[in-house]
């Protein structure tokens, strides 16, 4: 008898066994990946056919209470810690989640296959297209986990056609990516304090510029800092909401040497319901990467309403839809050029947020769940 919601499939009747990842979500700096492991968990719970089960899985933490996800199981843990997991599974030794009839690893951190379907995200192909934004041991380890994967694993996962496109340029692979979007948090609603917690943040009245990133070469944040130096950029405040990573991005010292000192906040990473309030008051996005996998915060602005610049990164072109402003990657008079228009013109902003609006409807959670679930039910 076979178990069916929604036109997905499984061969028992009690429904199959996930088994999902979350060790991300305990990283140092969890990133964009660590909220894509968390929120795609919760997006496979609320679409999970009749009878299944998500069970949660991280490595030995002392304390997992930061990934709890309301209707899965767990999270469970396998007995070593990250670090002795990980040199455990680059040689395919070490424990591996019990009790499910397949495995999702949402980063390529992944256990060995162990006769079940595994299933593995890989968000961009950045260790080749850009190692100089990685460091040489990030490189060397995400190319031998990556190659790995396209070995061993049932599926490889990717965020977008662009990242599945550059993957095949560099990896050899079995059968071509699945892409399967993303999409924003329930908890990035507006709360109804939100006056008072913008009071409280301090985020300013009048219009500024956000950026949304880890702190790390990558995300292109000096050439935001130059860009907002240029005498044609507008003369507002830039938040810049995100953790430090890695590298010697120094962002308040490089925004004193180009003169640009008070004007720069740096907001650390928020909870949800701040990044709301933040997000809601914000004039325009900012997303210079030099190179992205998907690119999350330029569809979380897009719900939002407000108006995104990015880099012509083609993960981003292919998020923004043509609902975005896309400047070459790395030149930032033209991006000063952009944020200007953008503040300057009433007009372009409202079309801006009304175009951005429409794209991010596009994608959710809960689709990347249903696209997933039907395609366990096809390696089950």
């Amino acid at each position: 008898m076979e178990t069916s919601t929604s036109g997905t499939s499984f061969p028992h009747q009690d429904g199959p066994r996930l088994a999902i990842l979350l060790e991300q979500c305990l990283a140092p700096v969890p990133g964009g990946t660590g909220r894509y492991a968390k929120e795609l968990a919760r997006g496979l719970v609320d679409e999970a056919p009749s009878g299944a089960q998500v069970r949660a899985w991280t490595a030995w933490h002392r304390d997992t209470a930061g990934v709890t996800v309301p209707g899965a199981d767990g999270p469970r843990r396998l007995p070593l810690p990250r670090r002795a997991l990980t040199l455990a599974w680059e040689r395919g030794l070490g424990p591996v989640p019990s009790g499910a009839d397949v495995v999702h690893a949402p980063t390529p951190l992944a256990p060995p296959r162990r006769g079940r379907p595994l299933v593995v995200t890989v968000h961009d192909a950045v260790p080749w297209t850009h190692p100089e934004t990685l460091t040489s041991r990030g490189v060397r380890w995400h190319r031998a986990a990556i190659g790995r994967a396209a070995r061993s694993a049932d599926a490889i996962v990717v965020p977008t056609q662009a990242v599945a496109d550059e993957l095949a340029r560099h990896v050899a692979l079995s059968r071509p990516p699945v892409v399967v979007g993303e999409g924003v948090s329930p908890a990035l609603a507006l709360p109804d304090d939100a006056a008072k917690r913008a009071m409280a943040l301090g985020v300013p009245e009048g219009d500024f510029v956000l950026t949304l990133a880890t702190i790390e070469p990558r995300k292109g944040l000096d050439i935001l800092l130059e860009a907002m130096a240029d005498r044609r950029a507008p003369e507002v405040p830039v938040l810049v909401v995100g953790q430090a990573g890695w590298g010697s991005v120094d962002v308040a010292q490089r925004a004193e040497e180009l003169g640009l000192g008070g004007r720069i906040r740096l907001m650390g990473r928020l909870p949800d319901v701040d990044l709301a309030v933040v997000l809601d008051r914000a004039a325009v996005l900012a997303a210079p990467s030099r190179a992205e996998g998907f690119g999350l915060p330029v569809l979380e602005a897009m719900a939002a309403g407000v108006p995104v610049v990015s880099s012509d990164a083609a993960a981003l072109v292919e998020v923004g839809g043509g609902a975005t402003v896309t400047v070459p990657v790395g030149n930032s008079g033209a991006l000063a050029d952009a944020l200007s228009e953008v503040l300057r013109s009433s007009e372009l902003r409202t079309s801006l947020a009304a175009a951005g609006r429409r794209r991010a409807a596009e994608f959710s959670w809960a689709a990347a769940g249903r696209q997933l679930w039907r395609l366990y039910a096809d390696l089950v």
